[in-house]
Formats: structure tokens, C-alpha cells, sequence
């Protein structure tokens, strides 16, 4: 593995570790407030475009990248909060109903 591979991967995993906390925040207080939907959207297509950048080096040489894995699960991670903040954007529009 390379310097760059290495730094790419450590980046990903950092980026990674704030997801469960976001997640679990998102279980514990069961509210969509303070999130923002469009951020969300954003990181999951920046994660897709690195996902595809990996894809296509893949395709051209053969080799998979050990950070395609690393990809899929930020985006696995952020797609899980993304489906949280719909259903607590639910619950607050019943909550303020009545």
C-alpha cells in the first residue's frame, strides 16, 4: 500500500467515525431538527464520485483499491442517518399536529 492509498483510507475512516455518533444521536432524540438534508445528499454524491473514480481505475487496471470498501461503508453509514432524518422529519411534522 502506498502513502497516498494509506492517507486516503486514514481520511475515510476518520470521516467514517463521525457517522455512528450522527446515528445514534438521531435514534436518541428522534427529531430532524438542526439536519440538514441537502449536506447529507452532498457527502453521500461526493463518497459516490470517489466510489466511481476507484471503479473505473479498477476497470483500466485490474486492481481494486482497498478503499472501494471503505467508500461503501460511508455511504452505507450516511444513507442509514439519511433514512433516519426522514423518518424523524415525520415525526416532528405529527408532533407539531397535535
Amino acid at each position: 500500500m502506498t502513502i497516498p492509498q494509506f492517507c486516503e483510507i486514514a481520511m475515510l475512516c476518520l470521516f467514517g467515525c463521525s457517522w455512528p455518533f450522527n446515528i445514534a444521536k438521531a435514534l436518541r432524540t428522534r427529531t430532524a431538527k438542526g439536519k440538514s438534508v441537502v449536506f447529507e445528499v452532498l457527502v453521500i454524491v461526493g463518497y459516490l464520485i470517489g466510489l466511481f473514480g476507484k471503479l473505473y481505475a479498477y476497470r483500466q487496471t485490474g486492481t481494486l483499491a482497498y478503499s472501494v470498501w471503505f467508500y461503501i461503508a460511508d455511504i452505507l453509514m450516511v444513507s442509514v442517518d439519511l433514512v433516519l432524518y426522514c423518518i424523524n422529519t415525520r415525526r416532528d411534522k405529527l408532533a407539531a399536529q397535535g
